[in-house]
């Protein structure tokens, strides 16, 4: 199994030159493989081999001063990251969607570089952990959670953040497999995700969305700010970084809400069932992109995807269409608009919260899907909750709790 545990550098005045320095020679490596992919590919009609340019780095060291002062492994990360993004590119391409050529990478946009396999280690001097990195620098590394003992790095990314903080990334292999996944899953869950409530799921939770307006209402502050000084200068600079700033913090606790509220339903369950929502399509919608786009709900489904693998849970993410129109109890479908948030079924009387109804068609839909040894009847079928508690997006518990505590009666 693979994981990725990231921690912040404390490097020095002097390191973060150095830094700086290795990552642009880096980003320079970059442009230059890039024109001549380009020219090999106008002499010979067609694109060189990975194993062809990376051949041509021992004869670049003769001329290119600075080149020889990064570490070998390094070099040939970043013309295998050139042959990953054009592998992307192609993906892109064979989807349907109109793609360019690989741009030229300026300072801002080009912001890391990786050691792979060697070249690497954690060690301790002073007292103190540090990241050893061949060539560059004994750097601080601060370690707020252990790496396993049975885990074997085998890289690690260096990046800085536009805030001007350094991280490092490290790619681990732990030598265990994921748990097995039960054939008859015990207790499952549908959820059906929203913006004003994030999530409704079976069990009768209604998990609030986290708020962030003041949040918002600081970068919006800091931003027209920025908008008032001179590009270029000491204090644009000094306001840009606020600004980046800003944009962290919003991040950062955005997505502690959604590993926490992911972490969750991953390890209580075994199995759930979400919709299988093409989020980048929702945001090209003409209206409340802004929502969608902070409600981040691909994020979401990622983040519960992977740690549903991690955790030996079945995730099973079913066709979206009609989930909010058809009775979860008997079927029939009611062509409702959406301003109407309650679903009350005209055939057999069956009236709950539109969301919450759509979670139980999700379940029984993502049951029938994976054909999980479950009976024809549906857990609706056999037995209907009475309600749902509302959940504060801050009473979402740490990572790895064993429930989800509900608010008192008044939060009904």
């Amino acid at each position: 199994m693979y994981y990725a545990y990231k921690y912040r550098l404390e490097p020095s005045d002097a390191q973060r030159e150095e830094l700086d320095r290795h990552r642009d020679i880096c980003r320079q490596l970059y442009n230059h493989t890039r024109y001549r992919l380009n020219e090999y590919r106008e002499n010979h009609g067609e694109l060189p081999s990975m194993t062809t340019l990376r051949s041509e780095l021992p004869d670049l060291k003769q001329w290119w001063d600075g080149l020889s002062d990064v570490y070998s492994k390094v070099l040939q990360t970043v013309v295998e990251r050139l042959f990953n993004n054009l592998r992307s590119l192609s993906a892109l391409k064979q989807n349907g969607y109109g793609v360019g050529q690989l741009k030229w990478k300026p300072p801002r946009e080009f912001r890391s570089f990786t050691y792979n396999q060697s070249g690497f280690k954690l060690d301790k001097k002073g007292g103190q952990t540090v990241l050893s990195l061949s060539k560059l620098a004994d750097i601080p590394i601060r370690l707020h959670r252990e790496i396993p003992d049975d885990a074997a790095l085998k890289q690690v990314t260096l990046k800085k953040e536009p805030t001007g903080e350094w991280f490092a990334t490290f790619g681990v292999e732990v030598d265990r497999e994921s748990p097995q996944k039960p054939d008859r899953p015990k207790s499952a869950v549908g959820i059906d995700v929203g913006i004003l409530k994030y999530a409704h799921d079976t069990d009768g939770h209604a998990i609030e969305s986290p708020d962030l307006s003041a949040e918002r209402d600081r970068l919006e502050r800091e931003q027209r700010k920025l908008s008032r000084k001179e590009h270029g200068s000491n204090n644009y600079e000094k306001q840009r970084r606020r600004v980046a700033e800003c944009h962290a913090d919003l991040k950062n606790k955005r997505r502690d809400f959604l590993h926490k509220l992911s972490n969750h339903y991953a390890r209580e369950y075994d199995l759930v069932a979400v919709e299988d929502l093409d989020a980048k399509g929702l945001m090209e919608l003409p209206s409340n992109s802004r929502n969608r786009a902070g409600a981040a709900w691909g994020t979401f489904l990622r983040m519960l995807e992977y740690k549903c693998e991690r955790e030996g849970t079945h995730f099973v993410a079913v066709d979206p269409a009609g989930t909010t129109k058809e009775c979860a109890a008997c079927g029939v479908s009611t062509d409702t608009p959406l301003w109407v948030r309650e679903h009350s079924c005209p055939s057999c009387g069956f009236t709950a919260d539109r969301d919450w109804n759509a979670a139980w068609n999700l379940l029984s839909r993502g049951i029938r899907q994976l054909g999980a040894g479950r009976s024809e009847s549906t857990p609706v079928e056999t037995a209907l909750p009475t309600g749902t508690h509302s959940v504060p997006a801050k009473r979402v518990l740490e990572a790895g709790s064993p429930t989800l505590k509900c608010e008192p009666s008044g939060e009904r």
